[in-house]
Order: C-alpha cells, then sequence, then structure tokens
C-alpha cells in the first residue's frame, strides 16, 4: 500500500483496529495491541515490515523522563509542529508532568470535531473526541 499514503487512508486504516483488544505489547489486528502496537499494526499495512525491532517494555517504562518514544518516531515519521497536526497524524502524550511522552495515538475527525484513534489499558481500541483532557497533555505530533 505504499504508493502515496493519504490521511484519509490511514485514519481509515485505523479506524479498521477499532474493538481490537488492550494486549500490552502486542501488535496485531482483531487479537490484541497497545498504544505502540497500533501504530506498529497501521505501519506494517502500509509499509509491509517492522520499522525497527522494539525491545520488551513495562507498561510503566520511560517514567524517568528519556524520551524514548519520542526518539524512535523521529527516526521513521516526519516531526510537525502541534499547530500544524491533522486528521492522519501520529499525537504523543505526556500523561505526568515532568515524565516522558509515553502514550500515542492516531488524530482523525468525526462529525467536523477532531477525535482520537488508541489502545488504552483495560480497554479495546476506540475513538473518542479529543478533549481538553488530552489536549492539555499533547507534546508532539509526527506525520507518517
Amino acid at each position: 500500500m505504499e504508493a502515496a499514503v493519504m490521511a484519509t487512508d490511514i485514519v481509515s486504516l485505523a479506524r479498521g483496529w477499532i474493538g481490537t483488544p488492550y494486549v500490552h505489547q502486542a501488535s496485531l489486528k482483531g487479537v490484541g495491541c497497545d498504544c505502540l502496537g497500533l501504530l506498529r499494526g497501521l505501519w506494517r499495512e502500509i509499509h509491509g515490515i517492522e520499522p525497527e525491532d522494539i525491545s520488551p517494555y513495562l507498561p510503566d517504562w520511560d517514567v524517568a523522563g528519556s524520551e524514548t518514544l519520542r526518539d524512535g518516531l523521529a527516526r521513521h515519521l516526519e516531526t510537525v509542529s502541534l499547530d500544524a497536526m491533522a486528521p492522519g497524524d501520529v499525537l504523543l502524550f505526556r500523561m505526568v508532568a515532568r515524565a516522558a511522552a509515553r502514550h500515542c495515538a492516531i488524530l482523525a475527525e468525526q462529525g467536523g470535531a477532531l477525535s482520537l484513534i488508541h489502545a488504552r489499558q483495560n480497554k479495546r481500541v476506540g475513538e473518542e473526541p479529543f478533549t481538553p483532557f488530552w489536549r492539555a497533555r499533547l507534546a508532539y505530533a509526527f506525520r507518517l
């Protein structure tokens, strides 16, 4: 699918993962994934292969402040300013102030409002409004 993947294609592919159970470190549509696994699965759907080998990680990885996830995304995606983010982009969130950004989602649009497609612990992949809660935690944006 690699040739000229559009933002609408990325959102459509991400919506295809909705309902996938949350499974830490997994990345299989319909079987299980975590937030990073959702991105890895989308990458494989677009490019056919993994972007790089991922070392095992704990659910609370990177709390010390090292930006491992940001650095990994920056190796494979284009960094975009938060003002320029658009549906189809990958957003990275800092869930705890001064900790590393360690939750990711796909920005989408639903009914004229921005939304997030992501895997959350103890929930299936879903789409939810991009609320002030999420906006306050937004740290980085990347384009596939």
